[in-house]
Formats: structure tokens, C-alpha cells, sequence
């Protein structure tokens, strides 16, 4: 088996977030601390495998008093749900086309739902430095309540506080190889 391991850098890639707020508006955010690998079987494109795990306190979503609601036990519980985590379980088309999805299972506040991420190859090209870097862009669209995150408020004008769908937007630079030395 011909395998590429790949170690993401975090400090040029995101794991951002959107959700809609009081039904017109759009809130956003972004998790600062994570961490996650890519190895990309080149015989076999499906059998890759995509690991992720998020720090739950590291969201931001340039508010404090938000940020430290979204921690509570009203949504993500973050004492004892410290992680949120992905781990794919196949790639439907080839990892290294334009197009392809990577299919695994989410991890948020204990709950294990199958996701779909709409995944696209943007590249391979050299740092100034010799490194080998990949580069991708992916988007799924979750459901809170699949995961416990069902914490909303009615609006008196009809509708609710937080929409029930979360778009998640990443963008990976991944470097070949374990990451280098800090």
C-alpha cells in the first residue's frame, strides 16, 4: 500500500462555523485549537483516512459572554465533552481531484453522527523552506439537535433565537510528514 501521511498546520488552516442568528442574520466563529492528520492511500483514494480533534474552550466568536454560554451545559458541555472529534470512514472520489467527498463520523457532546464533507483538492506545492504542502477546502452542514445543541429561545415575532442548521467551513494546509519541529 502506497500511503502519504500528512500532519495539518493549524497556524494556516481554520475550522470555522456559521449559524443563523434571530432568523436574517448569520453569527460566526472559529475554533483556535485543534489539531488533526490526513493519510492518503494513493492505490486506493477511498481507504484515505481524515482525523480531527477540536478543543472545545478554544471557540471564538468575538464575544466573550457568547463564547462562555456556548461552553456551558447549554450547548456544548464542554467540562466533560473537552473534544470534538472526527474520524472519516471512506473518501468517495479521489482525494487528490477537484471534487470529493469524505464521509466519517463527528463526535460533538457524546453524540456520533455521520457527516458529509463536500471536499476540494486546491493544490501541491513547495514552502521556501523544502516542505511538501497540500491544500484543501471543505464544507458540511450539520443539524444542532443531532447533537444535544437544542439550547433556543422564541422570538415574539415568530421564529427562533439560533437556527437549527450549522454550516462548518475548513480550510487545511497540511504539510507531509509528522509536523516540523517548533
Amino acid at each position: 500500500m502506497a500511503t502519504e501521511q500528512w500532519t495539518i498546520d493549524t497556524s494556516h488552516s481554520t475550522v470555522d462555523f456559521v449559524v443563523r442568528h434571530m432568523v436574517v442574520s448569520k453569527t460566526r466563529g472559529t475554533f483556535t485549537n485543534w489539531s488533526g492528520s490526513i493519510e492518503i492511500d494513493k492505490d486506493d483514494p477511498s481507504k484515505s483516512i481524515v482525523t480531527a480533534k477540536i478543543v472545545v474552550a478554544s471557540i471564538d466568536t468575538r464575544d466573550k459572554k457568547r463564547d462562555a454560554h456556548l461552553l456551558s451545559p447549554e450547548f456544548f458541555a464542554a467540562e466533560p465533552y473537552p473534544t470534538i472529534e472526527f474520524i472519516s470512514r471512506r473518501v468517495e472520489g479521489n482525494a487528490l481531484s477537484d471534487a470529493f467527498k469524505v464521509i466519517g463520523d463527528l463526535t460533538i457532546k457524546g453524540k456520533t453522527n455521520e457527516v458529509i464533507l463536500d471536499a476540494d483538492y486546491n493544490g501541491l506545492n513547495q514552502d521556501p523552506w523544502g516542505n511538501s504542502r497540500i491544500h484543501y477546502s471543505a464544507k458540511t452542514t450539520i443539524k444542532r439537535s443531532d447533537f444535544d445543541l437544542e439550547y433556543n429561545q422564541a422570538l415574539e415575532a415568530g421564529g427562533l433565537l439560533i437556527g437549527e442548521n450549522v454550516t462548518i467551513e475548513i480550510e487545511i494546509e497540511a504539510l507531509k510528514g509528522a509536523p516540523p519541529a517548533a
